[in-house]
């Protein structure tokens, strides 16, 4: 008997420093296995133990607003597939509650990832939570997730760069086609439900800014503020609507408008359309991007001034890498952990870098575009 009480209080410490030792690891967020950040990573985009290598992956894209979002569909159906996944990719082209539930659906058949290139990204965060409850991780994939903890990552271009970018074509393209200054400029930016529309426009206007304030640059409109310029939706009938309006207002009578900050190219040919229609036969110089094919032709032509390169290929192929990683039980490659904060807190991300096109560097930037390249000829 006294040796089965001394087994058993031998055996009850045992389980004691067990319990202890998980309890320590549990309050630390970790099981105890986990991994060493790789190179160009952080603890604030871990990868855990992996999944299987067939698992579910997720995709929620917003509605089809632009070629690029199209493209993206395509490559992640075939690049996951190819990579051995079994891939659900689909839009939400009736809008936001849509998007919801297809992300629900997601998450309960399982979705190992969830990529989510929101509509309204301050919108998601139930749907987001339970996919983190799921197990699942979440990635937001070219817009920010805001207000909600449950994203781990951000995938992008740098999209405040996108905005200086436009901003400084803007001003060399002025000085190139209308000589020397002051000129009449208007402004427009993206959808106020994109996260990414503040970005660009802040980024632009960090160039712009300093030149209105000198009188090198006349806002005729006085139409400055984001709210004022905002375009719901991405919609060209919203800003071709808009600048019905403007130049009606403000550019009968012989006044010229010299140039448009416009935040993307579908915008930019819609305000390219209402200038036409007032009579203006004066081009603008205006801005754009995502390199659409039709507004890549209009560069070629002389009409409109300069996009934005990013390409969707290298977006796609840097997520899916991501992805792979994370099946692998390995860290996210992240390179910023500081600029991101969607309200909750700072989302690390991977910022890929975007390229201003014109037609003077048109032929080089596509050239590797099996699209792009060949209208550059």
């Amino acid at each position: 008997m006294k040796k089965l009480a001394t087994a058993f209080i031998a055996l009850t410490a045992v389980g004691a420093l067990s319990l202890s030792a998980c309890s320590s690891n549990d309050r630390d967020g970790d099981s105890g296995s986990k991994s060493t950040p790789t190179a160009g990573s952080t603890d604030g985009a871990t990868g855990g133990a992996g999944f299987a290598a067939d698992s579910t992956i997720g995709v929620a894209l917003p509605q089809k607003t632009s070629e690029n979002w199209v493209l993206a569909e395509n490559l992640f159906n075939t690049d996951l597939k190819d990579a051995g996944f079994k891939p659900i990719v689909q839009f939400g082209n009736s809008g936001v509650a849509e998007q919801q539930n297809q992300i629900q659906a997601m998450v309960e058949q399982g979705a190992k990832v969830i990529v989510v290139g929101a509509i309204d990204g301050s919108q998601l965060g139930t749907q987001l939570k339970a996919a983190k409850d799921s197990g699942a991780y979440v990635i937001a994939y070219d817009r920010l997730v805001k207000n909600t903890d449950a994203v781990d990552l951000y995938i992008a271009f740098d999209n405040f760069k996108v905005g200086v970018l436009q901003g400084e074509a803007l001003l060399k393209g002025l000085a190139e086609r209308k000589g020397s200054g002051p000129y009449n400029i208007e402004l427009v930016a993206g959808s106020p439900d994109d996260a990414n529309a503040t970005p660009f426009f802040n980024g632009a206007m960090q160039v712009l800014q300093p030149k209105i304030n000198d009188g090198t640059l006349k806002v005729v409109s006085k139409q400055t503020g984001f709210d004022q310029v905002a375009t719901q939706g991405w919609k060209a009938e919203n800003v071709q609507k808009r600048f019905d309006t403007i130049m009606s207002a403000n550019y009968s009578g012989g006044t010229k408008l010299d140039g448009v900050l416009s935040p993307n190219d579908t915008l930019a040919r819609g305000v390219l359309t209402s200038v036409k229609q007032a009579g203006q036969t004066d081009v603008p110089v205006i801005t754009g991007q995502d390199s659409e094919v039709e507004s890549v032709k209009s560069i070629m032509e002389g009409v409109q001034y300069s996009t934005i390169y990013k390409d969707t290929r290298e977006l796609v192929a840097q997520t899916v890498k991501t992805i792979k990683d994370l099946q692998a039980g390995k860290d996210p490659e992240v390179n910023d952990t500081k600029s991101y904060d969607n309200g909750v807190k700072i989302v690390p991300a991977y910022l890929l870098t975007p390229v201003v096109v014109t037609k003077e560097n048109a032929a080089e930037v596509y050239a590797n575009d099996p699209t792009l390249g060949p209208l550059t000829k």
